[in-house]
């Protein structure tokens, strides 16, 4: 169990598709336990595996602040069937790099997600075709200038590849306003900082600004533009499901954590 639970950690820092990909391939651990179940503790609530608690990596009592998130991991504890598939346990992974990882070395993910502000997918804009320039233009501006207004200046609109650095009094707003949420909440920024390209819209789903849906779909103009062009292949289509659940999850625990 501690080996398959060091990969669930693992796992947690990867770019989405490359662990899509690699957990696709893996030879995957049979199912050992009957039943999951989330238990309240001392220090929150706890998952139980057939009435031992689940360990992290680190060999600590996972544990998860809310009972709607302790519900939910147990959940996925039990969604697996004979094997258990780590791409379908985005929650568990979270939470165990929030417990493990995050917890030591916060100043270091907050000051990664801090960068993804700094060029943030948002921030780069097509210069054609027109449909294409005024759908960003629509959803993306007002996420950019809410954020602009929260943070006390204004982020730099770049139009091609090349990039153009934003105010460092800007970033340094941002940087201090993540800096008192809880390793796990902060855990949940850098998966949908990592998995949309853009830390504004983990900012603004953060601080309720943006619902999940609309969050997703700003995170896909571009790719969403070209499948109502070109299609969408099969592959590009699996990754997308995977990253949604990394989403999904990842907004659970702010909502809840």
């Amino acid at each position: 169990m501690r080996d398959f639970l060091e990969t669930l950690q693992e796992e947690a820092v990867k770019d989405p598709e490359q662990r899509a990909r690699e957990l696709s391939r893996r030879e995957l651990p049979k199912r050992f336990y009957k039943d999951a179940k989330h238990i309240a503790g001392d220090s929150g609530f706890e998952i139980h595996l057939d009435g031992r608690p689940v360990k992290t990596p680190g060999r600590e009592t996972l544990v998860l602040p809310s009972d709607a998130l302790g519900a939910a991991v147990a959940a996925e504890w039990n969604a697996q069937e004979k094997e258990i598939n780590p791409a379908n346990m985005p929650l568990t992974r979270i939470a165990n790099s929030a417990q493990d990882a995050v917890r030591v070395r916060f100043g270091e993910v907050a000051d990664d997600i801090t960068r993804f502000a700094g060029n943030d997918a948002l921030c780069y804009r097509a210069d054609e075709p027109e449909s294409l320039v005024e759908t960003q233009r629509t959803i993306w501006d007002p996420v950019v200038n809410w954020a602009g207004g929260l943070l006390g200046g204004r982020f730099v609109l770049i139009e091609g590849i090349v990039h153009s650095p934003q105010a460092d009094n800007l970033l340094s707003a941002y940087r201090n306003h993540i800096d008192a949420v809880t390793p796990l909440q902060l855990a949940a920024l850098h998966t949908i900082t990592s998995v949309t390209g853009s830390a504004l819209l983990a900012l603004a789903l953060k601080e309720g600004q943006l619902d999940a849906e609309s969050a997703w779909t700003a995170a896909h103009v571009e790719e969403d533009f070209n499948i109502e062009r070109w299609g969408e292949d099969a592959e590009a289509a699996q990754i997308r499901t995977y990253k949604r659940a990394e989403f999904d999850a990842a907004v659970l625990v702010l909502k809840e954590g």
